[in-house]
Protein backbone atom coordinates (compact mmCIF):
# COMPACT_ATOMS: atom_id res chain seq x y z
CA UNK A 1 0.00 0.00 0.00
CA UNK A 2 1.40 3.59 -0.51
CA UNK A 3 0.75 6.72 0.66
CA UNK A 4 1.27 10.31 0.15
CA UNK A 5 3.15 12.72 1.06
CA UNK A 6 5.22 16.26 0.66
CA UNK A 7 9.03 16.00 0.53
CA UNK A 8 10.59 19.62 -0.63
CA UNK A 9 7.01 20.68 -1.50
CA UNK A 10 6.93 17.90 -4.37
CA UNK A 11 3.79 15.11 -4.09
CA UNK A 12 5.20 12.01 -3.76
CA UNK A 13 3.39 8.69 -3.21
CA UNK A 14 5.45 6.55 -0.83
CA UNK A 15 6.23 2.86 -1.94
CA UNK A 16 8.42 0.08 0.16
CA UNK A 17 11.17 2.92 0.86
CA UNK A 18 11.03 5.21 -2.20
CA UNK A 19 9.18 7.99 -3.68
CA UNK A 20 7.56 8.49 -6.97
CA UNK A 21 6.62 11.46 -7.90
CA UNK A 22 3.12 12.51 -9.03
CA UNK A 23 3.93 12.81 -12.62
CA UNK A 24 5.63 9.79 -11.94
CA UNK A 25 9.33 11.02 -13.72
CA UNK A 26 11.42 11.11 -10.86
CA UNK A 27 12.38 8.00 -8.26
CA UNK A 28 14.18 8.57 -5.08
CA UNK A 29 14.85 6.72 -2.13
CA UNK A 30 13.55 8.23 1.18
CA UNK A 31 15.32 7.45 4.19
CA UNK A 32 12.77 8.93 6.58
CA UNK A 33 9.33 7.25 7.07
CA UNK A 34 8.30 9.76 9.46
CA UNK A 35 9.68 12.00 12.29
CA UNK A 36 10.13 9.16 14.03
CA UNK A 37 12.25 7.03 12.05
CA UNK A 38 15.74 6.81 12.83
CA UNK A 39 18.88 4.28 11.56
CA UNK A 40 20.45 2.14 13.89
CA UNK A 41 24.01 0.23 13.37
CA UNK A 42 23.60 -3.57 12.83
CA UNK A 43 26.12 -4.61 15.31
CA UNK A 44 24.86 -8.31 14.45
CA UNK A 45 27.82 -7.76 12.12
CA UNK A 46 30.68 -6.57 14.68
CA UNK A 47 31.31 -3.60 16.20
CA UNK A 48 30.70 0.01 15.76
CA UNK A 49 33.58 -0.03 13.43
CA UNK A 50 34.14 0.37 9.53
CA UNK A 51 33.42 -2.70 8.07
CA UNK A 52 35.57 -4.91 5.03
CA UNK A 53 34.54 -5.39 1.56
CA UNK A 54 34.42 -8.79 0.28
CA UNK A 55 36.91 -8.46 -2.62
CA UNK A 56 37.99 -4.76 -1.74
CA UNK A 57 41.14 -5.48 -1.23
CA UNK A 58 42.88 -3.47 1.73
CA UNK A 59 40.46 -2.10 3.71
CA UNK A 60 40.10 -0.03 7.02
CA UNK A 61 41.40 -0.08 10.07
CA UNK A 62 41.24 -3.33 12.56
CA UNK A 63 42.31 -4.34 15.79
CA UNK A 64 45.84 -5.99 16.49
CA UNK A 65 45.27 -9.34 17.35
CA UNK A 66 47.86 -9.45 19.95
CA UNK A 67 45.20 -7.03 21.90
CA UNK A 68 41.44 -8.51 20.51
CA UNK A 69 38.87 -5.55 20.73
CA UNK A 70 36.04 -6.91 23.05
CA UNK A 71 33.07 -4.34 22.61
CA UNK A 72 31.30 -3.15 25.43
CA UNK A 73 27.72 -4.99 25.83
CA UNK A 74 29.27 -8.44 24.38
CA UNK A 75 28.86 -10.44 27.83
CA UNK A 76 32.44 -10.49 28.15
CA UNK A 77 35.12 -7.87 29.96
CA UNK A 78 34.84 -4.92 27.44
CA UNK A 79 38.18 -3.69 26.19
CA UNK A 80 39.89 -0.54 24.32
CA UNK A 81 41.00 -0.61 20.89
CA UNK A 82 44.34 -1.28 19.83
CA UNK A 83 45.25 -0.81 16.30
CA UNK A 84 47.04 -2.83 13.28
CA UNK A 85 49.84 -1.09 12.50
CA UNK A 86 51.20 -3.33 9.76
CA UNK A 87 47.62 -2.29 7.69
CA UNK A 88 49.24 -1.16 4.69
CA UNK A 89 47.01 1.65 3.82
CA UNK A 90 49.11 3.47 6.28
CA UNK A 91 51.83 5.86 5.34
CA UNK A 92 54.39 5.76 7.86
CA UNK A 93 54.50 9.22 9.56
CA UNK A 94 50.97 8.06 10.99
CA UNK A 95 52.33 5.23 12.55
CA UNK A 96 54.21 6.98 15.31
CA UNK A 97 50.96 8.59 16.39
CA UNK A 98 49.17 5.67 16.56
CA UNK A 99 51.55 3.47 18.54
CA UNK A 100 51.84 6.19 21.24
CA UNK A 101 48.17 5.58 21.44
CA UNK A 102 48.41 1.97 21.46
CA UNK A 103 50.95 1.99 24.31
CA UNK A 104 48.75 3.83 26.46
CA UNK A 105 45.81 1.34 26.12
CA UNK A 106 48.19 -1.53 26.36
CA UNK A 107 49.93 0.21 29.81
CA UNK A 108 45.64 0.80 31.21
CA UNK A 109 44.88 3.99 29.68
CA UNK A 110 41.47 5.52 28.62
CA UNK A 111 42.24 6.54 24.72
CA UNK A 112 40.45 9.33 22.33
CA UNK A 113 37.39 8.82 21.37
CA UNK A 114 35.10 11.41 19.67
CA UNK A 115 31.87 10.53 21.21
CA UNK A 116 32.94 10.07 24.39
CA UNK A 117 34.47 14.07 24.68
CA UNK A 118 31.89 15.01 22.75
CA UNK A 119 34.02 16.32 19.47
CA UNK A 120 32.80 16.37 15.70
CA UNK A 121 33.55 12.95 14.49
CA UNK A 122 34.31 13.98 10.71
CA UNK A 123 33.67 11.55 8.12
CA UNK A 124 33.97 8.75 7.18
CA UNK A 125 34.07 8.07 11.32
CA UNK A 126 30.19 9.52 11.32
CA UNK A 127 29.20 6.36 9.81
CA UNK A 128 31.02 4.37 12.77
CA UNK A 129 30.24 6.89 15.72
CA UNK A 130 28.07 5.27 18.26
CA UNK A 131 26.81 2.03 18.84
CA UNK A 132 23.84 3.19 21.05
CA UNK A 133 21.86 6.24 19.65
CA UNK A 134 20.30 5.79 16.06
CA UNK A 135 20.52 8.79 13.47
CA UNK A 136 17.55 10.34 11.47
CA UNK A 137 17.49 11.89 8.02
CA UNK A 138 15.65 14.80 7.11
CA UNK A 139 15.18 14.86 3.64
CA UNK A 140 14.42 17.75 1.37
CA UNK A 141 14.63 19.00 -2.24
CA UNK A 142 17.57 20.84 -1.88
CA UNK A 143 19.54 19.47 1.06
CA UNK A 144 20.21 16.60 3.50
CA UNK A 145 20.71 16.93 7.20
CA UNK A 146 21.98 13.84 8.56
CA UNK A 147 21.79 14.10 12.96
CA UNK A 148 23.13 12.15 15.35
CA UNK A 149 21.69 12.96 18.19
CA UNK A 150 24.55 11.75 20.72
CA UNK A 151 26.22 15.26 20.09
CA UNK A 152 24.37 16.28 18.67
CA UNK A 153 26.60 16.18 15.56
CA UNK A 154 24.81 17.13 12.37
CA UNK A 155 25.74 16.59 8.68
CA UNK A 156 24.43 18.74 5.61
CA UNK A 157 24.58 17.42 1.88
CA UNK A 158 23.70 19.88 -0.42
CA UNK A 159 21.83 18.02 -3.46
CA UNK A 160 22.50 18.19 -7.18
CA UNK A 161 25.59 21.13 -7.28
CA UNK A 162 28.79 20.69 -8.03
CA UNK A 163 31.38 21.61 -4.86
CA UNK A 164 32.42 24.98 -4.41
CA UNK A 165 35.77 26.44 -6.17
CA UNK A 166 37.22 27.32 -2.46
CA UNK A 167 35.96 25.18 -0.24
CA UNK A 168 36.62 26.15 3.14
CA UNK A 169 38.25 23.29 5.51
CA UNK A 170 35.71 22.23 8.48
CA UNK A 171 35.31 19.23 10.42
CA UNK A 172 32.66 17.86 8.68
CA UNK A 173 33.95 19.44 5.08
CA UNK A 174 31.37 19.72 2.37
CA UNK A 175 29.43 17.23 0.93
CA UNK A 176 27.24 17.13 -1.93
CA UNK A 177 25.06 14.44 -3.45
CA UNK A 178 22.72 12.97 -5.96
CA UNK A 179 20.32 10.30 -5.96
CA UNK A 180 21.31 6.93 -8.35
CA UNK A 181 18.58 4.08 -9.34
CA UNK A 182 15.49 5.11 -6.96
CA UNK A 183 17.47 3.51 -4.03
CA UNK A 184 20.76 4.66 -3.58
CA UNK A 185 21.78 8.15 -2.31
CA UNK A 186 25.67 8.93 -3.53
CA UNK A 187 27.43 12.02 -1.14
CA UNK A 188 30.85 13.39 -2.23
CA UNK A 189 32.78 15.04 0.74
CA UNK A 190 35.56 17.36 0.09
CA UNK A 191 37.06 20.60 2.18
CA UNK A 192 38.04 18.63 5.50
CA UNK A 193 40.63 19.86 8.63
CA UNK A 194 42.88 17.91 9.71
CA UNK A 195 41.48 17.85 12.98
CA UNK A 196 39.37 14.62 13.21
CA UNK A 197 40.36 11.05 13.00
CA UNK A 198 39.21 8.39 10.20
CA UNK A 199 37.49 5.87 12.76
CA UNK A 200 37.56 4.83 16.17
CA UNK A 201 41.45 3.58 16.05
CA UNK A 202 42.40 7.00 16.35
CA UNK A 203 43.54 6.87 12.07
CA UNK A 204 45.03 10.46 11.27
CA UNK A 205 44.22 12.15 7.88
CA UNK A 206 45.24 15.49 6.05
CA UNK A 207 43.38 17.86 4.34
CA UNK A 208 43.22 15.94 0.59
CA UNK A 209 40.80 13.56 2.18
CA UNK A 210 37.78 12.30 -0.46
CA UNK A 211 35.01 10.65 0.73
CA UNK A 212 32.70 9.31 -1.68
CA UNK A 213 29.75 7.36 0.42
CA UNK A 214 27.01 5.53 -1.21
CA UNK A 215 24.04 4.64 0.97
CA UNK A 216 21.41 2.07 -0.40
CA UNK A 217 18.19 1.36 0.98
CA UNK A 218 17.71 -2.62 1.32
CA UNK A 219 14.59 -5.25 2.29
CA UNK A 220 12.01 -2.87 1.51
CA UNK A 221 13.65 0.36 2.99
CA UNK A 222 13.94 -1.27 6.63
CA UNK A 223 17.79 -2.03 6.06
CA UNK A 224 20.65 0.56 4.71
CA UNK A 225 24.04 -0.20 3.71
CA UNK A 226 26.56 2.80 3.38
CA UNK A 227 29.66 1.32 1.14
CA UNK A 228 32.36 4.14 1.29
CA UNK A 229 35.48 4.91 -0.76
CA UNK A 230 38.91 7.04 0.95
CA UNK A 231 41.56 8.63 -0.83
CA UNK A 232 43.82 10.83 0.78
CA UNK A 233 47.22 10.82 -0.89
CA UNK A 234 49.04 12.30 1.93
CA UNK A 235 48.05 9.91 4.63
CA UNK A 236 47.38 6.71 2.90
CA UNK A 237 49.25 4.57 0.61
CA UNK A 238 46.13 3.87 -1.74
CA UNK A 239 42.73 4.20 -1.92
CA UNK A 240 40.41 2.47 0.27
CA UNK A 241 36.62 0.80 0.52
CA UNK A 242 34.75 -0.10 3.94
CA UNK A 243 31.26 -0.24 4.61
CA UNK A 244 28.37 0.04 7.18
CA UNK A 245 24.97 -1.64 7.89
CA UNK A 246 22.02 -0.41 9.57
CA UNK A 247 18.60 -1.44 10.83
CA UNK A 248 15.01 0.68 10.79
CA UNK A 249 14.90 1.62 14.87
CA UNK A 250 11.73 0.58 16.21
CA UNK A 251 12.66 2.38 19.55
CA UNK A 252 12.88 5.57 17.40
CA UNK A 253 8.85 5.07 17.09
CA UNK A 254 8.78 5.60 20.85
CA UNK A 255 11.40 7.66 21.55
CA UNK A 256 11.49 10.42 18.72
CA UNK A 257 14.28 12.88 17.55
CA UNK A 258 15.42 15.57 20.34
CA UNK A 259 17.73 17.48 21.55
CA UNK A 260 20.59 16.39 23.58
CA UNK A 261 23.57 18.47 24.95
CA UNK A 262 26.90 16.79 25.22
CA UNK A 263 29.10 19.90 26.07
CA UNK A 264 28.82 19.91 29.87
CA UNK A 265 30.94 16.79 30.20
CA UNK A 266 34.00 18.09 28.20
CA UNK A 267 36.59 18.27 30.75
CA UNK A 268 39.94 16.25 30.17
CA UNK A 269 39.14 13.74 32.91
CA UNK A 270 41.46 11.29 31.51
CA UNK A 271 44.64 12.91 30.88
CA UNK A 272 44.70 12.88 26.98
CA UNK A 273 46.21 16.44 26.63
CA UNK A 274 42.98 17.97 25.01
CA UNK A 275 42.17 21.54 25.80
CA UNK A 276 38.65 21.67 27.50
CA UNK A 277 35.85 24.31 25.57
CA UNK A 278 35.68 27.53 27.12
CA UNK A 279 33.74 27.95 30.31
CA UNK A 280 32.49 31.40 31.66
CA UNK A 281 33.01 32.55 35.15
CA UNK A 282 29.91 33.48 35.39
CA UNK A 283 25.93 33.18 34.30
CA UNK A 284 24.88 35.53 31.53
CA UNK A 285 21.25 34.90 32.21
Amino acid sequence: MSRIASIGGIAVALVAGTALAADGEKKIPIFVYTDKTGWQLDRTLGPDDLLAVPGGGPGPMTYDRRYPYVPNGSGRQSTYRVADLTNPILQDWLKPSMKKANDDVIAGKVPFRARERCWPVGVPGFDAYSPAEPFYFLQGANEIVVINPGGPEIRHIYLDVPHSKNVKPSWYGESVGHYENGDTLVVDTIGFNDRTYIDNFRTPHTDKLHVVERFTLLKGGNEMEVKVHVEDTGAFTMPWNAAQRYRRDQRAEEVPLHEMVCAENNEDHFHQGLVPIPQADKAEF
